[in-house]
């Protein structure tokens, strides 16, 4: 009896020492977050356009702050502009008449609390999804349903791909980038997998085509992010910038990315 009173009394103490740990992290000043993905979806004008602008924000705020009241607008080289205009207070800012052209390039001017950020790109074409394969025992179980998705690269030409699939698995959808250097002029596919993909499923492909640069940016991004990238807490190696420049004061650079692409888009119901 007295054994057992003993043994309750230790897990009584085990259980009830826990203690709140306030993690105090360094904040700086927030920052503009440039989220200009101008998206050509193959078949269709590509005239309605976005561009989100929010601000940095600490680690553990549930909210991202919309940057309210910037200006905006692309210009390209013939002298076309296209405005931007912000809806509400959402930091969503929307033009209905732009006009995508394959290899045009276009500039991005953002104006916002008296300082100028600007970028350049080039919107480039992406190649047809010639068919989707699906494997029903794949992974290392053998049971794992795979997605492939195979399309053909164009010959003597540097292309780069950014990949982006989604499914009804509440997960954050899978990205990838791949250049051509060893697979030029063939066909290749991309993969997608998730454990708990069922037949019924629904998964939408999108295949992106992208600029060198950007191809550079979001490898080291991936890098970053992946499980060998290290906890939220860990020192990144460096800080990812991207392709906009504050040209009024170079040390308030901005986060984010002007990026143009056409896009492949293939809706899949897993068999």
């Amino acid at each position: 009896m007295k054994k057992t009173i003993y043994i309750l009394f230790i897990f009584s103490l085990y259980f009830s020492c826990e203690d709140v740990i306030d993690v105090n992290l360094n904040e700086a000043e927030p920052r503009l977050v440039i989220e200009a993905s101008i998206n050509w979806l193959k078949n269709t004008p590509g005239n309605e356009q976005s561009i989100k602008l929010s601000l940095s924000a600490p680690f553990f705020d549930e909210s991202v702050p919309p940057a309210n009241g910037a200006t905006i607008q692309i210009t390209d080289n013939n002298n076309n502009t296209f405005n931007f205009i912000e809806e509400g207070n959402t930091g969503i800012y929307k033009n209905t008449n732009f006009i995508p052209v394959i290899d045009e390039d276009y500039y991005l001017t953002i104006t916002y609390n008296g300082e100028v950020y600007t970028a350049t790109e080039t919107l480039k074409s992406v190649v047809p999804i010639d068919y989707v394969e699906q494997i029903n025992d794949g992974g290392f179980s053998g049971e794992d349903i795979e997605i492939k998705t195979y399309f053909t690269d164009p010959a003597n030409i540097d292309n780069y791909y950014f990949f982006e699939y989604t499914s009804d698995i509440p997960v954050i959808p899978t990205l990838d980038v791949l250049d051509d250097e060893f697979i030029d002029g063939n066909q290749i596919f991309a993969y997608y997998t998730e454990e708990d993909l069922e037949s019924g499923d629904e998964v939408i492909m999108r295949h992106f085509g992208i600029s060198e640069q950007y191809y550079e940016f979001m490898v080291i991004l991936l890098q970053q992010g992946s499980d060998q990238g290290g906890g939220p807490f860990e020192t990144q190696p460096a800080t990812v910038r991207g392709n906009c420049i504050n040209t009024t004061n170079a040390d308030n650079y901005p986060f984010g990315y002007f990026r143009l692409s056409e896009v492949e888009e293939l809706i899949y119901i897993v068999e």
